[in-house]
């Protein structure tokens, strides 16, 4: 598949079943790579699921079919409000190694510095390597580990954390 023909996108309230699908097949289909369950998810009520929508969510769409997630979550503290952190990072299997990451990752962070942000964080599974070897490439620096940030089928994880400065 071609990456090119994909749109990405802000999505609102009334795009909320492509969130939820897209949101879901992630935690299915890499479910060692997020801290959060499909169960959990699964249970959110409705109301729930929209007011996820209120921090900036991006779907990468191919025709109609949602391919692509990330979300951004700005730090609400007026001291720490020029930090976000990048969350929900997920693309369809298919369309993994086409470019679709960078591409959505280059409009989070477009839409970050012209909000005035100037530090994009995130936590990536230390059972990633593919994710982090990106990350690095995108610029991000890591900055720390969390031993055993969560649990995925009673075995410990661990978090890494990275960090990357935006310029104008």
């Amino acid at each position: 598949m071609d990456a090119g023909q994909v749109t990405i996108r802000r999505v609102g309230a009334d795009e909320v079943e492509a969130f939820r699908r897209i949101r879901l097949e992630a935690l299915r289909v890499d479910p060692c790579f997020f801290a959060s369950s499909v169960e959990d998810w699964e249970a959110l009520p409705d109301e729930e699921w929209n007011r996820r929508l209120t921090d900036p969510v991006f779907l990468a769409f191919l025709d109609r079919r949602p391919v692509g997630i990330m979300g951004l979550q700005r730090q609400r503290p007026r001291k720490m409000a020029h930090r976000a952190v990048v969350i929900m990072v997920y693309v369809s299997k298919d369309l993994r190694g086409t470019g679709l990451a960078k591409r959505l990752l280059d409009v989070v962070a477009g839409y970050a510095r012209d909000a005035g942000i100037l530090q994009l964080e995130l936590i990536v599974s230390a059972r990633n390597p593919a994710a982090i070897r990106f990350y690095q490439r995108e610029g991000f620096t890591e900055v720390g580990r969390i031993p055993a940030g969560f649990l995925h089928d009673d075995e410990e994880i661990d978090d890494v954390m990275m960090v990357r400065r935006l310029t104008s």
